[in-house]
């Protein structure tokens, strides 16, 4: 994703890794769903064709089509950065997928920010608080731009900023 305007240097973001977080890895979903788009694509083509059930294979291989594409879309870059963090100066988005809600804060609302190594606890005026995860940044470097982002926006914006060297609060 690139940034336009004037607001181009104010703004980050950093591409997540869905893969990461899935229950069954990347490859292995892609491996599966191919042996599934076999299994129906070889149904179809041994079936006789004056079968009363060959519909049925017809709705079996668009499945596994619509899944192949699901998986293609939800772990890859192909249509483009679909899971990411955003700091800008008036808010911090987090989006961890197509089918994924995003997730926006304001700056004006935050109170405080704890950094930990692969977390951001954000505290909000009204009380309220916000785990955004960071496991799923791909490269140190981005997550080192996404502390230093934040640190500069705590002088900016006034809100309390603490940071811990471990995993433990």
């Amino acid at each position: 994703m690139t940034v336009s305007g004037s607001s181009a240097r104010s703004t980050l973001i950093v591409q997540l890794s869905p893969t990461r977080s899935a229950k069954l890895s990347f490859t292995v979903q892609i491996i599966l769903t191919l042996f599934w788009l076999a299994w129906a694509g070889m149904l179809l083509i041994t079936d006789n064709q004056s079968s009363d059930q060959n519909y049925l294979y017809y709705v079996f291989f668009g499945l596994a089509l619509l899944f192949f594409f699901y998986v293609v879309l939800q772990n890859t870059s192909v249509f483009g950065v679909q899971s990411y963090i955003e700091v800008t100066p008036q808010y911090i988005v987090q989006k961890s997928g197509v089918f994924r809600t995003k997730h926006i804060i304001s700056i004006t609302d935050v109170k405080s920010i704890h950094i930990s190594p692969l977390a951001l606890r954000i505290t909000q005026s009204d009380g309220s608080k916000i785990y955004l995860d960071l496991k799923q940044v791909r490269k140190k470097r981005d997550l080192d731009k996404i502390k230093t982002k934040i640190k500069e926006l705590a002088s900016h914006a006034g809100f309390a900023l603490s940071e811990s060297l471990s995993n433990r609060p």
